[in-house]
C-alpha cells in the first residue's frame, strides 16, 4: 500500500505533544535540583560528623532528616513522572525518526517518505491482529489501462494480463505471449489494448459497425471528463482513472473529445468514410454513478435531434433493466455475460455498456419531474434516484470494457509476512466474485493449502421470487439458505479441531450474501466463521457494508486496522481502532 499516511491526526496533536514535552522538561529541572541539593546536603552532613561533637552531629541530623525527607517524598512524586517523560520521548523518536527515515517506507514514484501523525503509532501497530484493506488503490496501484472489450456479442483483445502471468506460474503453465505484447504501436497511457479487427477503422469490416458507433460514442460521451489542451496534445482530467481509461480508449478508436463545455460536447469522430466529423452532442441531463446505483448514465440531444441515453455500471443493475423484447438483447446477453466471467476471472474490472433512444415527449415530461426533484429540499438523493429510475429502463446492450488494474510491488510477500505472524486479512472489494478470487491468488492473499469456503447470495429459487415481485420471500429463503452454509462451514471447522487436524481456512462472500450475514439474525455465526480464517474476501461490498464488516470484528474486540484511499473507504476507517 501506499506509504505516504502512516495513521491518523494533525497539527494540533504536535502542539499537544510540545506542550507536554516543556511541561516534563519542567519537571526534569526540578528533580535535578532536588538531587544537587541532597548531594550537596550529604556533603554537608559529612563534614559536620567528622568535626562537630556528638550532640552537634545529632542536631545536624536531625535538620538533614526534616530537609532530606522533605526531598525523597518529593522525588517519589517526581521519579514517576520522570519515566513518562522518557517513555513519551522514545515513542516520539519511533515515530519522528524510526518510521519517517525508513526507506524501506519510502515511495520513490511520487517522492514521499513515510508520515506518523501520532506518537503512539508503533505500539498500536504492535497490538494489531486484523487488517481490513480495502483492494483498489491498497492491494493495486490505481493505474488503470484499458485492456479488453466485447462488442455485439464478440471478444476483442489479446493481452495476458498480470494476474494470469502469476495464476500461470502458480500452476507452472506456460502461456504464449502474443507478438503485439511485445511491440504495441498504439500503446499510451491508460490504455494497453491491441487487437488489428478494431484498430485503423477495421472494426467498419466487422459484424454490426452501427454498434459498435454506439459503443465508441458511449465510451466518449458517458462521463464527466474535462479536456485539456490543443486537440493535437490534449489531456484529459478525470475525477477516476477508469474513466480516463474509457476516453482514452474512444480517442485511439476514432472518437476523440476535444471540447467540453456545460452543455455541449464536441467530438472529433473517424467514421467509415475515413473523414474526421466534427460533431456536436448537447448534453441535456447527467444521472451521476454512487455506490447504491451501481451506473451512471447520460442523456444526449444528437445533431439529428434524437434523444439518447448512454448508461455504463455493473453488470447486475445493467441487466435487470434491459429491454426484454429486443432482439439483439436476447441474442448478445448470454454470449456478453461469458465474457465478462472470463475478463473477471483475468483479474480485470468489468464494465457494462447500453443505451436506448428516449421519445421527446415521454422526456419533457420525466425531465420536469426531474428538475422538481433536484430542487427539493427534502430527502433530494432519494427522489433524484428515484426519479432516475424512470428513464433508465428498456435499455439495448452494446457489450463490455475491462480494464487492467495491476498489483503494487511486493503485495504478495507482505501478505505472506502477515500471514507467518499471524495477523488474519480481511479484503474489502466491489469487484465480481471471479476477479476478486483470482486478485487473492495473484497476491498470495489465497494459497492451494487453504480450505476454501464460498458463500453466495443468489440461486435459482430466490432469482425466480424476485422476478416475481416476491422480494420479502426471497429475503427470508436467501437468508435461510445463507444460515445453512454458514452452519456447514462451522461443522466443518469442528470437525477438523476434533480430528487434530490443522487447517488455513479462506472465506469469500459476495455483496448479497454479505447483506443477510451482517442481519442482527446471523451477524455473530459469520463473525465466528470469520474470525477463524486466515484471509477473509468480501466481493461486490458497498461503502456501509465495509463499514458494518470492521465494526462486527471490532465487537470482537480484536485491535483493527482498515487500509483504504478512497471515499467510500471513509466509513471502514472510522469504524477501525487504527486508520490508514
Amino acid at each position: 500500500s501506499h506509504p505516504s499516511s502512516c495513521t491518523v491526526s494533525s497539527t494540533p496533536e504536535f502542539a499537544r505533544h510540545t506542550c507536554q514535552l516543556r511541561i516534563c522538561g519542567l519537571y526534569t529541572a526540578l528533580i535535578v535540583q532536588h538531587s544537587r541539593w541532597l548531594c550537596v546536603h550529604m556533603a554537608a552532613f559529612t563534614e559536620q560528623a567528622l568535626s562537630y561533637s556528638v550532640p552537634a552531629v545529632c542536631g545536624t541530623v536531625a535538620q538533614f532528616d526534616s530537609c532530606g525527607c522533605l526531598s525523597l517524598v518529593s522525588a517519589g512524586y517526581l521519579i514517576p513522572i520522570a519515566l513518562y517523560v522518557s517513555i513519551e520521548m522514545v515513542k516520539i523518536v519511533q515515530s519522528l525518526c524510526f518510521i519517517g527515515l525508513d526507506r524501506s517506507m519510502y515511495h520513490a514514484e511520487t517522492d514521499t517518505p513515510a508520515v506518523a501523525r501520532t506518537s503512539n503509532l508503533n505500539e498500536e501497530l504492535g497490538m494489531v491482529n486484523t487488517i481490513l484493506s480495502d483492494k483498489t488503490g491498497t492491494l493495486t496501484r490505481n493505474v488503470m489501462e484499458f485492456f479488453k472489450c466485447s462488442i455485439g456479442g464478440v471478444a476483442y483483445g489479446a493481452g495476458i494480463t498480470e494476474i494470469e502471468r502469476n495464476n500461470a506460474g502458480r500452476l507452472n503453465l506456460k502461456l504464449d505471449v502474443p507478438d503485439e505484447e511485445i511491440d504495441n504501436k498504439y500503446r499510451e497511457q491508460f490504455f494497453n489494448f491491441y487487437d488489428d479487427r478494431l484498430m485503423e477503422l477495421a472494426w467498419a469490416k466487422e459484424p454490426n459497425p452501427d454498434h459498435t458507433i454506439q459503443f465508441f460514442r458511449l465510451l466518449a460521451l458517458c462521463n464527466t471528463i474535462i479536456p485539456d489542451g490543443p486537440p493535437d496534445d490534449i489531456r484529459y482530467q478525470a475525477e477516476s482513472p477508469d474513466e480516463a481509461a474509457l476516453v482514452v480508449a474512444a480517442k485511439v478508436f476514432g472518437f476523440k473529445m476535444i471540447k467540453r463545455t456545460n452543455t455541449i460536447i464536441t467530438l472529433h469522430e473517424r467514421l467509415p468514410d475515413d473523414k474526421i466529423h466534427e460533431t456536436e452532442y448537447e448534453v441535456l441531463n447527467i444521472l451521476e454513478f454512487n455506490s447504491t446505483r451501481k451506473r451512471m448514465s447520460v442523456i444526449i440531444r444528437t445533431p439529428e435531434n434524437r434523444i439518447i441515453l448512454y448508461c455504463k455500471g455493473a453488470d447486475t443493475v445493467i441487466y435487470e433493466r434491459l429491454d426484454r423484447r429486443h432482439p439483439l438483447n436476447e441474442k448478445f446477453k448470454e454470449v456478453t455475460l461469458q465474457h465478462m466471467e472470463d475478463f473477471g476471472s483475468a483479474g480485470l474490472r468489468t464494465l457494462c455498456l447500453s443505451y436506448t433512444e428516449l421519445d421527446p415527449k415521454f422526456y419533457d415530461e420525466w425531465n420536469e419531474r426531474f428538475i422538481e426533484a433536484k430542487l427539493s429540499m427534502v430527502d433530494r438523493a432519494a427522489k433524484v434516484d428515484a426519479i432516475s429510475e424512470q428513464v433508465e429502463k428498456g435499455l439495448r446492450l452494446l457489450g463490455c470494457t475491462a480494464i487492467e488494474d495491476k498489483l503494487q510491488e511486493g503485495v504478495p510477500q507482505c501478505i505472506k509476512t502477515l500471514a507467518d505472524a499471524g495477523i488474519r486479512l480481511w479484503v474489502l472489494t466491489g469487484d465480481k466474485m471471479e476477479t476478486a478470487i483470482n486478485i487473492g491468488y495473484a497476491c498470495s492473499l489465497i494459497t492451494d493449502e487453504m480450505t476454501q469456503f464460498q458463500l453466495t447470495g443468489s440461486c435459482a429459487e430466490v432469482d425466480i421470487l424476485e422476478a416475481d415481485g416476491r422480494h420479502e420471500d426471497a429475503t427470508r429463503v436467501a437468508a435461510d439458505r445463507l444460515g445453512n452454509q454458514l452452519t456447514k462451514v462451522q461443522r466443518t471447522m469442528e470437525e477438523d479441531a476434533a480430528a487434530g487436524i490443522i487447517m488455513s481456512y479462506a472465506l469469500i462472500i459476495d455483496g448479497k450474501a454479505l447483506l443477510y450475514a451482517l442481519s442482527p439474525r446471523l451477524r455473530q455465526q459469520f463473525l465466528a466463521v470469520g474470525i477463524k480464517c486466515a484471509a477473509v474476501l468480501c466481493c461486490r461490498v458497498s461503502p456501509l457494508q465495509k463499514a458494518q464488516v470492521t465494526a462486527l470484528v471490532k465487537s470482537y474486540g480484536d485491535t483493527t486496522l482498515a487500509i483504504g484511499d478512497g471515499a467510500n473507504d471513509v466509513g471502514m476507517i472510522q469504524k477501525a481502532h487504527i486508520g490508514k
